[in-house]
């Protein structure tokens, strides 16, 4: 079977540990033939310049891009390295999105939201002071707001919140009042041949599965929806194409039989 880990992050992400040579060979040692380097890229920050508390984007992303094409060129025959982005809120600030978007020529863009407006991001929101109903209901009109955007691939980890609401509280959310909000994301999606995102990160976390989980996969595909990615959101070459069959089980059980990699922004399918 055809491994491909489409959500990955080198050193060129503030959060991450490694160069992209490394995340190659780590690749490689583990039988993915896919890689997709998708380095953070926050675009309402991006005006922030060097001052931004994640990394000066202006010279980051094009690093990334850089060492994505160097590595596809060393490995090539043994591993197909693609050009990508994680486009974080994309709808905040439309001429830095634009800026994101013109750093360089990408396979595959991924769209997430990490933090809503008038929000710090979720990773440090603290979650007892917040109405979390709330909270919840706003990062779902985001995502439907960020799915009719046209210039991405794949929606990255949409239930992204839960990695945080669990840890702090022990315990998930009712999701059900949000569910005519999740409808309407995928309904987006499908009318406008996007992917929807499987991150398997959640495995191996106090989440305990992947984002989104097996019940809003088989949602997905009972509105039509076909077309998935499949990434480990790998921060670390410990993470490379971890968890890959895990996500391509998910899948399988939702009823799909095939997953996407990205060259050119056109889906590469892959059945399973």
């Amino acid at each position: 079977m055809l491994l491909c880990d489409m959500h990955t992050h080198s050193n060129n992400s503030f959060d991450a540990e490694n160069s992209v040579d490394e995340m190659c060979r780590a690749a490689i040692s583990r039988g993915v033939e896919v890689l997709a380097v998708t380095d953070h890229c926050e675009a309402p920050c991006i005006g922030l310049g060097a001052n931004c508390e994640f990394g000066c984007f202006d010279e980051l992303i094009p690093q990334s891009i850089y060492d994505a094409r160097a590595a596809r060129l060393k490995y090539g025959g043994r591993l197909r390295v693609l050009t990508g982005l994680e486009l974080g809120e994309p709808m905040h600030e439309p001429e830095l999105t634009r800026r994101a978007l013109a750093y360089g020529e990408y396979d595959f863009v991924l769209a997430s939201v990490h933090n809503i407006r008038s929000y710090r991001d979720f990773y440090y929101m603290d979650y007892k002071t917040v109405d979390v109903a709330e909270v919840l209901k706003k990062y779902f009109d985001e995502l439907i707001e960020t799915a009719g955007f046209p210039h991405f691939d794949s929606l990255a980890h949409i239930t992204y919140p839960l990695r945080y609401i669990k840890a702090t509280f022990g315990s998930l959310p009712d999701l059900s009042p949000y569910s005519a909000q999740i409808d309407e994301i995928f309904k987006i999606l499908i009318k406008n041949n996007k992917s929807l995102e499987i991150n398997v990160s959640g495995l191996f976390k106090e989440l305990g599965t992947t984002l989104p989980d097996i019940d809003l996969v088989k949602r997905y595909r009972e509105l039509g929806g076909r077309l998935i990615t499949i990434g480990t959101d790998a921060h670390s070459v410990e993470f490379v194409g971890k968890g890959l069959e895990q996500g391509i089980d998910v899948a399988k059980r939702a009823g799909l039989g095939e997953y996407a990699y990205y060259v050119k922004h056109e889906p590469i399918m892959v059945s399973f």
